[in-house]
């Protein structure tokens, strides 16, 4: 299969991405702010440099995309026909140290939530699981 885009757009389109204050990160920050936490972002001290940090109450959130971090939903289980072993490394890899990450903040003492891109589309879904998570014991 060949690419719809030429090689400059494909790489403008590629350089245009973030990998902070993407905009479900700020859907997600937005909305816990409004529900009166307050928190840190991306601490270079913690293993994968959470996106949001509540150092009180020792829980971190990630914002992953979907794409990026291979999430089982529509999104996630697109796989490139251009360069395919390439994406496929690349991801796995996402994966790989995203479960490496995670595993350190727990035996660092922390917990962690991953908040998937496209769960940022539902705020009443996502409100209930961010204050489950933000106010369990």
């Amino acid at each position: 299969m060949v690419d719809v885009h030429t090689p400059e757009q494909r790489s403008r389109n590629m350089s245009a991405i973030r990998g902070r204050n993407t905009k479900p990160e700020l859907v997600v920050r937005s909305l816990v702010h409004r529900m009166g936490f307050r928190y840190r972002l991306h601490r270079k001290d913690l293993p994968g440099k959470p996106d949001l940090v509540f150092p009180a109450l020792r829980r971190v959130v990630f914002v992953h995309g979907c794409f990026w971090h291979m999430h089982d939903c529509p999104y996630g289980r697109v796989r490139p026909a251009t360069r395919a072993e390439f994406w496929s490394e690349k991801r796995g890899g996402n994966v790989e140290r995203d479960r490496r990450h995670a595993a350190d903040l727990i035996e660092a003492g922390w917990r962690a939530l991953v908040i998937w891109e496209c769960e940022t589309r539902d705020p009443q879904m996502l409100a209930a699981r961010l204050r489950e998570f933000l106010e369990a014991d």
